[in-house]
């Protein structure tokens, strides 16, 4: 399956997330997508996405298997379902972790059993890690285990259902380092062309 948006990814973690921990209110609307999907809470990054994204984004899903429409019993408007669980075939606790995974990004096995508590508990650490490498293992990975990052003694997890983001770990050149780099790189071309370096000459004496 080729990776998620970061809009697909934030469209479906919602309509998972509602499903678990909201779901007298789920199936949902197109209007309480949108809220769940800009919360300010639960979520990395924090997004501000309008109601076109939403359906554009549902669509999308729709035609990857991965979101339905649905109608509430006796009513007008049109709700909106997740697939995850059929089509990726995961019980509820792959479901929930892969949520959290897709909502958040890259989590620790101790983040993850915090933050999946309101969909299913683990009873501890370990039965999160157990969850994540029966993710890790399938013929198709849909989660891998990265490595530790500086400061960190648990190893942090991230969803294969989403594209990976550009590592933070590699520093941006500034301007001025660029530059100098740049000056250097010029220096030793005109040093193996044989160029000879500009003469410092005292100024003129006046007449």
């Amino acid at each position: 399956m080729e990776p998620l948006s970061p809009e697909e990814a934030r469209v479906l973690g919602a309509l998972v997330e509602k499903d678990f921990t909201t779901p007298d209110g789920y199936p949902l609307t197109v209007n309480a997508l949108l809220a769940a999907c800009n919360q300010r809470s639960n979520r990395d990054p924090v997004v501000d996405y309008d109601e076109e994204t939403v359906e554009r984004t549902l669509r999308s899903l729709h035609e990857r298997g991965l979101a339905g429409i649905t109608r509430a019993s006796g009513g007008r408007s049109v709700r909106y379902v997740h697939r995850v669980q059929s089509a990726l075939e995961l019980d509820d606790e792959q479901t929930a972790l892969v949520a959290v995974l897709l909502l958040r990004s890259a989590q620790t096995p101790g983040e993850l059993r915090t933050r999946t508590d309101r969909y299913v508990p683990f009873a501890d650490v370990a039965a999160v890690e157990e969850r994540l490498l029966d993710l890790v293992r399938r013929t198709v990975p849909l989660v891998e285990k990265l490595d530790r990052a500086p400061g960190q003694k648990e190893h942090r997890y991230r969803c294969l259902l989403l594209a990976a983001s550009p590592s933070p770990s590699a520093p941006q050149a500034s301007a001025t380092d660029r530059f100098a780099e740049l000056e250097a790189r010029v220096a030793r071309l005109e040093d193996a062309m044989g160029f000879a370096a500009p003469v410092d000459r005292p100024p003129a004496s006046p007449s």
